[in-house]
């Protein structure tokens, strides 16, 4: 089974075309070739591409644990390099079919990555947020004995942004599992601590639904970047500073959303049908 092995800020994605591995794989496999110790290790499965007829290509995303993930910002980013490297694209400009819909991405002559991620959206039906109707704008929960803060957004996947006036990893990978499966998230969610840094600075830490804590996001630094914005703190043109590095955002009038940053191409290889004979040991 070859795979191609890509990151984007540290955000590590494996490549895997259906015509090595079929257009499906299970989510054992999923969950042993993407933890770090028992298999090869990765943030998430991209596997494509896919013939889409809309699309120069289709792309599936899967989280570490198996789920299948509707967008991300950096696969996106780290599959249209792989497109291009691989010669499945002529033109730097492409478009990739995703769960999420279609975005365009393209690959500029300075090397970065570009994605128009679409648009954002703070209303709780389409994200989704259980509840009435609304948009999901500094609303108050309490996670134990924690006060919080909340806004939601949707950019094809969902997000629950919290500022604040300081962020850590370790405050990230104690409230972001609860706030992943909280009941006011239906389908899960991502999460984000932003700490703004000035109009056109911000700084997150990252708990990424399905995968867990996150040296760096596409999607998430979008979302961050957008609920930002729309709070008054920071504007339009955002560079969002992560644990892995940087992402430029765009936020367009009508809320459209762009980013850019770089990809690196990591490892190409095979796995060895051995990986599949092991199971993983239960979670304690």
């Amino acid at each position: 089974m070859r795979f191609d092995k890509y990151h984007g800020l540290g955000n590590d994605y494996i490549v895997m075309d259906p015509a090595d591995c079929g257009h499906e794989i299970p989510r054992e496999r999923i969950r042993l070739i993407c933890h770090r110790n028992y298999g090869l290790g990765a943030d998430g499965i991209l596997l494509g591409p896919f013939v889409d007829e809309a699309a120069d290509a289709g792309v599936r995303i899967f989280n570490p644990d198996g789920s299948e993930a509707e967008k991300s910002g950096n696969g996106l980013r780290i599959f249209a390099r792989y497109l291009w490297d691989r010669g499945l694209v002529k033109d730097p400009d492409m478009t990739i079919k995703t769960a999420g819909g279609i975005v365009h991405c393209r690959k500029e002559p300075s090397g970065l990555i570009g994605v128009d991620m679409g648009r954002i959206t703070f209303q709780s039906v389409e994200i989704p947020v259980a509840g009435p109707s609304r948009e999901v704008i500094q609303e108050e929960i309490r996670i134990g004995e924690t006060p919080l803060t909340i806004s939601a957004a949707s950019i094809g996947n969902p997000h629950c942004v919290i500022l604040q006036t300081e962020v850590s990893e370790r405050q990230t990978r104690a409230l972001g599992p609860q706030l992943e499966s909280h009941a006011l998230f239906p389908n899960r969610t991502n999460v984000q601590f932003v700490k703004p840094l000035d109009r056109s600075n911000i700084r997150i830490e990252i708990w990424e639904r399905g995968a867990g804590y996150t040296l760096a996001s596409g999607s998430s630094s979008a979302a961050a970047a957008a609920v930002a914005h729309r709070l008054g703190v920071c504007d339009a043109d955002v560079t969002v500073h992560m644990p892995g590095g940087k992402l430029t955002i765009h936020i367009n009038p009508d809320q459209q959303v762009s980013l850019k940053g770089p990809v690196i191409r990591a490892a190409e290889g095979v796995l060895h049908t051995e990986l599949f004979d092991q199971q993983l040991p239960d979670q304690p």
